[in-house]
């Protein structure tokens, strides 16, 4: 047994011990959907695990483990309010009340948190946030647990949580100082949380969107059979889909080719909203047959056991991924200029097509003044007119998937990465949502996949055969100044390996079918045909190729997604309806910016068709 397997071993039977389930399933990784789902699942431990990782790792299983020792789901499904911030704080307070009975009665346990409640401040943006996009969840929870446990916030936390803390404890501070006498009694600690949330003024945000917000802790007289109903309707809405996992735990979806892929997005991701700002009790997908997207029927995947898809954050320490990102930033100096021009241009195109267009060549309208000159050089020519439209400029959201292969090294992927960190603030400024993705494989020559294959007795025709590595280096929710420093991780020596460009095509349109905004825009930018030499040694050469061809085709002929393909020194084109081929990588920002301008432009689809070659060109 080697030291990574030994490690499972016992950190199962430590969750197990702690959370006093002898029969807790615990999964570690990545895992394809039609095997046996475990009650909550660890971050895959690797043969070279650190000390740091593994503390982690011991943190995150101790935590859940408590969770489960101590939380009654069913309670505080009863209790929880249903406005989604609200939610989000009534959530993360449970989550200290059940970590700080585990502190109590364990100090191992407490000491195991430590690097949690680190990364769980990284992650919400605490360390580096404005003092005013301090995030209130994250000061609330680390102020709960001061007053439950005695320990005070992360050193980096203090400046956060000062400036917030005299306001909190001015408007809830009676109550805030009641909950470590109800810390064992959930129902009570429950009521005391929502007493806060109404001192804080955050659950009268449900009134706005006519969701419920009558407070269970008052009891007050003279309360409604109208709130009773609501507060009945809500725990019906929650249904069993309600997760209690913690928020920094990673989530899963199933994909609609009928594997499993973990979404890593914030928390904004967790529980869809629709328009009212109302949380829904499904996931929200689009109602389109064709999401049920399958892979052809040719390709085959030996194995996706060794699959991941995985934050940037997780692939790095915080001091690489900042050296990495200190070292983008030293590139993007010396192209200043060019920077700043292409924001400028992108901007000023995508402003101006949220606010009108004109039809030209009408018998009736606005005098067209253009072509007066052609009525008097020819008497016998009518008069044009034409006539000015508003444009409502359509919910949009893009995806930028980046090839992270080998053949990307040194200068493409680093204008890749600079274009990519250009167009995500620029899309930012003008109300355009951005994901980042990034594709590649986990190991040269086929990694586990083709270990496992091998002793497997080498069975004929196997399929793709290497262990997949999908890379979310910003979700669609994140705010660019929170996950800029994660596209220096493009620039890491030994990140990039082989590509396989179907599965990631797949996955990245199946993470925008589940987007609720109108236009979803996906954009490719690579350097060649999909390469992978342990699954091309024992298949047909142009095996992923022919994946590849038949994903577009179907996405180009029947998603609602719009997908356009950018190829660096690689004519692309053959593959892709829309697409263009650049020679040098540095006019990869100007491509960028000219293909995405295309799309933005609904005036295409808004003319009629006898008029629209008169208007492109009028």
């Amino acid at each position: 047994m080697d030291r990574s397997d030994q490690f499972k071993r016992v950190i199962t039977a430590a969750t197990r011990a702690i959370a006093e389930d002898p029969d807790m399933d615990v999964g570690f990784g990545f895992s394809p959907s039609n095997s046996d789902t475990p009650d909550f699942r660890l971050p895959e431990v690797s043969a070279n695990l650190d000390r740091k990782d593994a503390t982690l790792i011991r943190g995150l299983a101790d935590a859940e483990a408590i969770r489960r020792r101590f939380h009654n789901e069913n309670a505080h499904r009863q209790l929880a309010p249903t406005g989604k911030t609200a939610r989000q704080i009534f959530d993360a307070i449970e989550q200290v009340r059940c970590e700080g009975l585990g502190a109590q009665q364990m100090p191992g346990v407490a000491k195991n948190l430590a690097p949690v409640i680190d990364s769980r401040c990284r992650d919400s943006g605490l360390y580096s946030a404005a003092d005013e996009e301090i995030p209130l969840d994250s000061v609330l929870s680390l102020l709960v647990r001061e007053r439950l446990t005695g320990e005070k916030p992360p050193l980096q936390a203090e400046h956060a949580v000062a400036l917030l803390k005299s306001g909190i404890e001015k408007m809830a501070g009676s109550h805030l100082d009641q909950l470590a006498n109800a810390m064992e009694n959930q129902d009570e600690f429950a009521k005391l949380s929502r007493a806060i949330l109404k001192d804080l003024n955050i659950l009268q945000e449900s009134i706005d969107t006519g969701e419920e917000q009558s407070d269970s802790g008052d009891n007050a007289e003279g309360g409604s059979d109208e709130s009773e109903t609501g507060d009945q309707s809500s725990e019906d809405d929650q249904g069993d889909g309600e997760s209690d996992e913690e928020s920094d735990a990673s989530e899963q979806e199933q994909m609609t080719d009928g594997e499993e892929n973990v979404d890593i997005s914030e928390d904004d991701n967790d529980m869809p909203v629709n328009e009212k700002g109302q949380e829904n009790a499904m996931p929200w997908r689009p109602d389109h047959p064709h999401s049920e997207l399958r892979n052809a029927p040719f390709y085959k995947i030996f194995t996706t056991e060794f699959d991941e898809v995985v934050k940037a954050t997780e692939l790095c320490d915080d001091t690489e991924l900042n050296r990495l990102r200190g070292q983008l930033d030293q590139q993007l100096a010396h192209l200043q200029s060019t920077v700043s021009k292409l924001a400028n241009r992108l901007q000023r195109l995508l402003m101006a097509q949220q606010n009108r267009w004109w039809e030209f060549d009408l018998e009736e309208g606005m005098l067209d003044a253009a072509k007066l000159s052609r009525v008097i050089t020819n008497p016998s020519q009518p008069l044009s007119f034409k006539h000015e439209h508003d444009m409502e400029f359509r919910d949009t959201v893009v995806t930028l998937l980046i090839d992270n292969s080998g053949s990307m090294r040194g200068r493409p992927i680093s204008i890749a990465a600079i274009s990519t960190d250009i167009m995500a603030r620029t899309l930012e400024r003008c109300g355009v949502k951005v994901e980042i993705l990034g594709f590649t494989t986990k190991e040269w020559k086929g990694g586990r996949s083709r270990e496992k294959w091998l002793s497997a007795g080498k069975p004929a025709h196997p399929g793709r055969l290497n262990d997949l590595r999908h890379i979310v280096y910003k979700t669609a929710d994140e705010p660019w100044r929170r996950a800029k420093r994660n596209l220096g991780l493009m620039l890491r020596e030994g990140l990039l390996k082989e590509n396989i460009d179907g599965e990631a095509l797949l996955w990245a349109h199946n993470r925008l079918l589940a987007r609720p905004e109108e236009r979803r825009i996906l954009m490719v930018i690579s350097d060649g045909a999909p390469v992978d030499d342990s699954t091309l040694s024992v298949n047909s050469g142009d095996y992923l190729e022919q994946h590849l061809r038949q994903v577009i085709q179907w996405i180009e002929a029947k998603s609602p997604v719009q997908l356009i393909a950018i190829g660096i020194g690689h004519d692309v084109t053959r593959y892709y309806r829309r697409a263009v081929t650049i020679v040098d990588a540095e006019e990869l920002g100007g491509a960028m910016v000219d293909q995405l301008a295309s799309l933005f432009d609904d005036k295409e689809r808004a003319i009629p068709e006898h008029r629209r070659e008169m208007h492109l060109h009028g």
